[in-house]
């Protein structure tokens, strides 16, 4: 249960910096932090988190109170290279970075094993005679 976002118009390390605080926690908590926390990264972080977990209810009919985040990797894109003039005729390089994101969830272990226990079906006991012979 993943989301992809590649050529986001940020640099990776800036998005990594806000990643570290939401990597392994619950994918509802995450996505409320990350409402709150002021930075672009954050904005674009929780979307794509959000984009996961409709991915994980829908593709994988997944409650979305049982995913946490496993993975966050954030990734350089493609960089636009600029250059601006400078003094005696030189140009000085700009790289306008840019980033993927990838975000895997998973479900955590307590409420599978819950769920599994559920949707196992009971067999039906085996009745044991005790014939005299």
């Amino acid at each position: 249960m993943k989301s992809i976002l590649r050529n986001t118009r940020t640099s990776p390390t800036k998005v990594n910096l806000v990643a570290k605080l939401v990597r392994g926690k619950d994918a509802r908590e995450a996505v409320t932090f990350l409402k709150h926390v002021p930075r672009k990264g954050a904005r674009i972080l929780a979307k794509v988190i959000e984009s996961a977990i409709a991915n994980a209810e829908n593709n994988f009919k997944q409650d979305k109170s049982t995913l946490y985040i496993k993975e966050i990797i954030v990734n350089d894109g493609i960089m636009f290279k600029r250059s601006i003039m400078r003094a005696r005729g030189r140009s000085t390089p700009i790289l306008k970075r840019n980033a993927h994101i990838t975000v895997k969830l998973d479900v955590k272990e307590q409420a599978a094993k819950e769920t599994a226990k559920t949707t196992e079906k009971k067999e039906p006991a085996k009745e044991t005679s005790s014939k005299k012979q």
